[in-house]
């Protein structure tokens, strides 16, 4: 059976039928919109870093940057739950896993400890895979997540199940630093939710109302963000730390993540409404998010190292203009097909010969080749 027949099904039924395209998937069979989404939810993470450092001495910055913390990761962590649907734990998603989350893992993971060996000043920070460095903790959470997919699949009430597990995090400051455990166990109801949503909940969001709706939400959630910068903390938004270590009551913790819970779905909701549905410029660029997503941490941590922000004029408007159309411009040539052909032996390494080929996956490849 086709992969086309196979898509055709899975929208008829409602989603029934999960199988989900392979990344190796030619561009012009992939979806534009998925692909613009990706692409622009990671142009606002490289943003978001690029302002960190702008934030002290700035109401404005600090507000955008809530509002962008508020739905970035929850937007693209909900896409990721999408179409981890497929994932069953055969043979071949096995493999995959390994070669698209571990191997680059281990790999950035050790990259950034010496980097920041050398920017911080601290040379004798020790490599450690179970404390995950700046960006690496995604990898080490989407692990964990699509390993448990099947089990998420399988149980009556997914989400309310995920938001209490969340919810219960919060109250447990000695979670620790394995593997950022605090962070995925928070962002995880976001993830199974990604597993839940259907084709049709992503055309309700692309509906001409949603997208006229999606302007006052937005406008409000920066009014609301800049009244709140200097009266709340928007650590909440970061998922990694207990309400204790947050200086805040441990009912906190629980009310808080109901309550950001539904702050950030309503603004990927809004995000979502205005991504375009067609082919554009950067549709292409959506396939290499990853890429864009674990090289542009070396730039935003070294750029504080090589004192990019210590000018005066980067701190004032026209400044954080530069220095979010640079990031922007950074993050999006981290995505193009030639970074990624230069770097592909490290983010997407076959590792063929690590790995059985049993007769599934040759079967498998067979009616690739035929299709």
């Amino acid at each position: 059976m086709s992969e086309d027949t196979l898509r055709m099904r899975a929208v008829a039924t409602g989603g029934t039928e999960r199988k989900a395209p392979p990344a190796t998937e030619p561009a012009g069979r992939r979806d534009a919109f998925f692909d613009n989404a990706k692409y622009l939810a990671i142009v606002l993470v490289a943003i978001g870093h690029s302002w960190e450092p702008l934030r002290d001495g700035s109401r404005t910055v600090s507000a955008l940057y809530m509002v962008v913390y508020a739905f970035h990761m929850p937007a693209f962590i909900v896409i990721s739950g999408y179409f981890s649907r497929s994932f069953d734990a055969s043979p071949g998603r096995i493999r995959r896993l390994v070669t698209g989350l571990a191997v680059p893992y281990v790999v950035f993971e050790t990259a950034y400890t010496l980097f920041t060996r050398w920017t911080d000043q601290e040379p004798d920070r020790p490599v450690s895979l179970l404390d995950p460095l700046y960006l690496t903790w995604f990898l080490a959470a989407l692990f964990v997540w699509r390993l448990t997919t099947p089990v998420w699949q399988r149980v009556r009430w997914p989400l309310p199940i995920a938001l209490v597990i969340a919810m219960l995090a919060t109250l447990s400051p000695s979670i620790g630093n394995d593997l950022d455990l605090q962070r995925a166990l928070q962002f995880l109801p976001y993830f199974v939710l990604g597993l839940l949503v259907r084709p049709e909940h992503f055309h309700l969001v692309r509906r001409r109302a949603a997208r006229i709706l999606a302007v006052p939400v937005f406008a409000g959630a920066l009014a609301v963000a800049y009244w709140a910068v200097p009266r709340m903390s928007g650590a909440w938004f970061y998922h990694r730390d207990s309400a204790e270590e947050l200086a805040a009551p441990s009912w906190y913790g629980p009310v808080m993540t109901l309550v950001t819970f539904g702050c950030s779905l309503v603004l990927a909701a809004c995000f979502l409404a205005w991504v375009p549905g067609r082919r554009a410029w950067f549709t292409v660029l959506g396939a290499g998010t990853l890429y864009g997503y674990l090289l542009h941490g070396f730039v935003a941590q070294g750029s504080k190292f090589w004192g990019w922000y210590e000018p005066a004029w980067v701190h004032r408007p026209l400044g954080a203009i530069l220095v979010t159309v640079v990031a922007a411009v950074l993050v999006t040539a981290l995505c193009t097909p030639p970074v990624r052909r230069v770097f592909r032996w490290v983010i997407e390494p076959d590792m063929a010969w690590a790995f059985r080929r049993d007769a599934r996956d040759q079967a498998r490849e067979r009616n690739a080749v035929r299709a």
